[in-house]
């Protein structure tokens, strides 16, 4: 699926059907914007697209905005050197909502297209039939390509397997067809409410690409406690056949490391992968390392207030 560069680049690979290769690298829009400074953050963006790294994730609503325009900063005179994608943001709400978040999108990034847009967070039961409805987001993607501002549309989403298989299934039901799923992929994942066993076959099955994220559980508390190391943690998840795993970069140093990793990449061999998967399994059984399933620790604040639950602070007070 993958082949790697003689002289060490961060492997591509094909996405999907499109016919379009993007590195099998990606860098995740919302921890860029987590960066110490602007400065840094820009420094992260460039020595990263030096490197090889030519897939840029982000999201409308990261930051309030901030993630966006500190990439749209970054990519200023390099736009033609990404596969340039965010995330819209709608949480239920209209078609109208949806184009008015893209504008804004596109002002921030400095650009008059996208590579692909996804829809953000498709973490709660009904989301499936709101963003179906008449009226609502999924017509916002069809006519954001009619008018040529998005090239590729898919979804995102961390929370139930069973979610993503209800999207695919209405998809199915109104003749929709999406071009990528982005989901957590990692080694705890494999055994628990695991979206590589019931999801990940299903987009390869169908030709979508397969976008992984959340590799080091969202926040690394894996790797600080020990129980698994970085290069473990990105190694396993660039080894299942996706098209592009999306790494949370908030530091150079923490891009050094994952260069480093993503560099002359070599895939695990199955048996090094059901290691690790048996290593991880008890671990992973509480879901301790991936509370973004269990909780709504990871459910951002415009999601929740569509859906009518407290902020994480009034959940604190």
């Amino acid at each position: 699926m993958s082949h790697t560069k003689p002289n060490g680049e961060i492997p591509r690979r094909m996405l999907g059907r499109t016919g379009v290769e993007v590195s099998a690298l990606a860098l995740g829009g919302s921890h860029l914007g987590e960066a110490k400074t602007k400065k840094e953050a820009l420094r992260i963006v460039h020595e990263a697209l030096d490197a090889g790294l030519t897939f840029m994730d982000n999201a409308w609503e990261y930051h309030d905005g901030r993630s966006e325009e500190w990439m749209g900063d970054a990519l200023k005179g390099r736009r033609q050197e990404v596969f340039l994608m965010t995330k819209v943001c709608t949480h239920g709400r209209d078609r109208k909502t949806a184009m008015r978040q893209l504008t804004e999108s596109l002002r921030r990034l400095q650009t008059d297209y996208l590579d692909l847009w996804q829809v953000h967070e498709v973490v709660y039961d009904n989301d499936p039939d709101l963003h179906f409805a008449t009226g609502g987001v999924v017509e916002a993607l069809e006519q954001a390509k009619r008018e040529g501002k998005v090239r590729f549309v898919g979804f995102t989403g961390h929370k139930d397997p069973a979610i993503h298989l209800k999207m695919l299934q209405v998809a199915d039901e109104q003749g929709y067809t999406f071009d990528t799923v982005q989901m957590p992929l990692n080694c705890f994942d494999a055994s628990f409410r695991s979206f590589e066993q019931r999801v990940l076959p299903e987009l390869n099955r169908r030709g979508i690409a397969p976008l992984g994220m959340k590799s080091m559980g969202g926040e690394g508390q894996a790797v600080r406690k020990r129980v698994i190391t970085a290069s473990e943690a990105l190694r396993y998840a660039m080894s299942l056949p996706v098209a592009a795993t999306v790494s949370g970069i908030d530091s150079l140093k923490v891009l050094r490391q994952n260069l480093r990793i993503a560099r002359g990449f070599e895939p695990m061999s199955e048996a090094e992968m059901q290691t690790l998967r048996a290593r991880c399994a008890e671990a992973a059984a509480d879901g301790r390392f991936e509370l973004y399933k269990t909780s709504k620790h990871f459910d951002g604040p415009p999601g929740r207030k569509q859906h009518k639950f407290p902020a994480m602070d009034e959940l604190a007070a």
